[in-house]
């Protein structure tokens, strides 16, 4: 009965709510809300999901009737306002406009989302960024996936650029962290020389042709542009060189005329991937938005082969040589930039900028995409002192001195100080600077002898500070620094010992009874048993014993554990091995060695964790989210989680 009565309660709400939302849009006003939402709250009845749930119908009636597209923005609006009431759940707007996107074509898609555009700073707020985060980055991926890169390129920029300017600069789900290439952008040219055009080219004296031939090598280097590793091999290494050097020279030999500024405003146009056909490659040859855009690519391509890039396989490094062609070829390209009209020269220049901007990202990327953090400004500006005319001056101050044989150093005791003996090496050539055994652990001896229950945080011999200065000393100072081995002991109860010795050794030692004692030689003996003794019971202690079995770090964990960790990457622990520097032989080999994945993904993972020095749980988490392996990389997170808790 409880069951019914809770369900005929929140369609009677729910219901009511409908009415309610209508009238309350209808008349912007939701005060209309406000008030019927108060009536329940005093009966402690939950609101806020019937609530939500008149909102999507109301909307779903909208859209049946096709109303405008700035009927749904309003509506949508309510919405946020209603929240800001906290009368519905923040992620109520961003699952409304989840359900308009739905139901609207891509033209009124487009204008829709200028309304999500228009609002960035709303979504950025705290009552709506945590929950609504997932579901807008959700909404932008639905949306890109319905769009065609080339057909509807500006819109893709628009919900790339807010997803830029919502999410922070550190939020890894919009960052390439494993440095891959789209290896999907693949450019298609005609391979048949059944059609071959012969064009010829006239520059000054001298004549190019373009001929098959050359039409192909041109159009190969998008390859290499699409996946700059394959420089690394050196038949492709070749290759490249060839062609890119047949390119350049040709751009070097066919020079451009100037392009007045009202020629280039009337030719301005954008060009997703540029028509590859033979017959228009002589013209693309002479056009200056075709010829920067592919030394462009030859200069990102340059960049890459010579940075540093953390997931780059060991086995990717150039030579001196090939640097040596990449820095030639480098200011070739910049040249060829600065002769290409107009302005080639401030053109050049801005690339430059840009590519040593970009130097600065990756290193970022390399660090771990740390949070970048603003700086903000002083609040109240610092007033400078205005000197008045009876003060004097710090320079007469320093000269006056100076006459007189002394020092001026703006403070009277430090003046002081330093006129007594201005040759610092002779203040310190008689000073010892060590104080005596006893003298620096009084206080400790005291504390120990005293009797009386000494707190943690009070006892000097678990200050860090203390301890520190203290083996310092012993090092120096005591004969018996080294008699007791420190590996087993934590530093408080190392300490404590040598109290205990120290405290034995103090000339005039007053017994309990009453008796001065004075240490003779032949105590040495017992004081050494004693010291045996303390150091056996500081062994059966539980101190001691969980100092003698450290927890598992990262790298040491049990098999039980990692056997969770493998199962969960034994799907992709190919891709997994790509990343962790195997090559495709070395893969190949786990596989013929095991017949069932999860032996292979356990031999692979144990090698690793055996033979590279930087294999830890930390770094494997990096690399398992960067390839978005997230069960896996949730796993490698538990068992970090549990070790620090544990």
């Amino acid at each position: 009965m409880s069951a019914i009565k809770t369900r005929s309660n929140f369609d009677q709400l729910r219901s009511e709510f409908v009415e309610v939302v209508k009238t309350a849009f209808k008349k912007n006003n939701i005060e209309l809300l406000e008030r019927k939402s108060g009536i329940y709250i005093q009966t402690e009845l939950d609101v806020k999901t019937p609530l939500d749930q008149a909102f999507r119908e109301v909307l779903l009636e909208l859209l049946h009737a096709e109303s405008d597209v700035a009927v749904l923005k309003n509506f949508v609006q309510l919405s946020i306002d209603i929240c800001k009431k906290n009368l519905l759940n923040s992620i109520i707007p961003v699952v409304l406009l989840g359900d308009i996107f739905d139901s609207l074509t891509l033209d009124l898609c487009e204008d829709m989302f200028s309304f999500v555009e228009d609002n960035v700073l709303i979504w950025k707020e705290e009552l709506f960024f945590t929950g609504c985060k997932n579901h807008l980055l959700r909404l932008c991926n639905d949306l890109l996936r319905r769009l065609s890169r080339t057909t509807a390129t500006v819109f893709c920029g628009k919900i790339l650029l807010f997803l830029a300017k919502f999410f922070p600069f550190s939020e890894r789900s919009g960052l390439n962290i494993v440095s891959e290439f789209n290896l999907e952008n693949v450019t298609e040219y005609g391979t048949d020389n059944g059609d071959d055009v012969v064009a010829e080219i006239t520059s000054g004296d001298q004549k190019h042709v373009i001929d098959f031939s050359f039409y192909c090598k041109f159009w190969q280097l998008q390859d290499f542009f699409r996946n700059p590793n394959q420089c690394y091999d050196k038949v492709q290494w070749k290759m490249f060189c060839s062609h890119s050097i047949n390119i350049l020279n040709t751009f070097q030999g066919i020079k451009l005329d100037y392009v007045t500024l009202t020629d280039q405003i009337a030719n301005v146009g954008y060009f997703a991937k540029y028509l590859t056909s033979q017959k228009l490659l002589d013209l693309q040859l002479n056009d200056v938005s075709f010829r920067r855009s592919v030394l462009l690519q030859f200069l990102i391509v340059f960049q890459y082969l010579t940075s540093s890039v953390k997931f780059k396989s060991d086995s990717f490094e150039l030579k001196t040589d090939q640097k040596e062609w990449i820095q030639n070829s480098t200011e070739k390209v910049y040249n060829l930039l600065k002769e290409t009209p107009p302005d080639g020269e401030n053109f050049a220049q801005i690339i430059k900028c840009i590519l040593k901007r970009e130097e600065l990202w990756n290193s970022w990327k390399n660090d771990g995409c740390p949070e970048i953090k603003k700086f903000l400004p002083q609040s109240e500006p610092v007033e400078i002192p205005k000197l008045k005319k009876s003060e004097v001056l710090v320079g007469d101050l320093v000269r006056k001195a100076n006459s007189e044989g002394k020092f001026y150093l703006g403070n009277t005791d430090l003046s002081k100080l330093w006129n007594i003996c201005p040759n610092n090496l002779d203040v310190c050539k008689d000073r010892d600077f060590l104080p005596s055994l006893e003298d620096y652990f009084a206080d400790a001896i005291s504390q120990l002898e005293s009797g009386t229950l000494v707190k943690d945080e009070e006892n000097m011999l678990n200050d860090s500070n203390f301890g520190w200065r203290a083996l310092r000393l012993l090092a120096k100072r005591s004969p018996y620094f080294f008699s007791i081995n420190t590996q087993n002991h934590p530093l408080p109860k190392y300490l404590e010992l040598m109290v205990q010795k120290l405290a034995h050794e103090k000339p005039g030692r007053i017994e309990e009874n009453g008796q001065e004692v004075h240490n003779e030689p032949e105590m040495e003996e017992n004081i050494i048993t004693q010291e045996e003794q303390n150091t056996e019971d500081f062994k059966q202690s539980e101190e001691y014993q969980e100092e003698s079995n450290p927890r598992p770090t990262p790298k040491t964990i049990s098999e039980d554990r990692m056997e969770v960790i493998i199962e969960k990457i034994a799907l992709d622990w190919e891709k997994l091995g790509t990343k962790l520097g195997y090559k495709a032989d070395e893969i190949e080999w786990f596989k013929n060695e095991h017949s069932e994945r999860l032996d292979q993904a356990k031999h692979m993972m144990k090698l690793w964790f055996q033979d590279d020095e930087d294999a830890n749980l930390d770094n494997l988490l990096y690399i398992l989210e960067g390839l978005e392996m997230n069960e896996a990389a949730e796993a490698v997170k538990n068992e970090l989680n549990g070790t620090k808790d544990g």
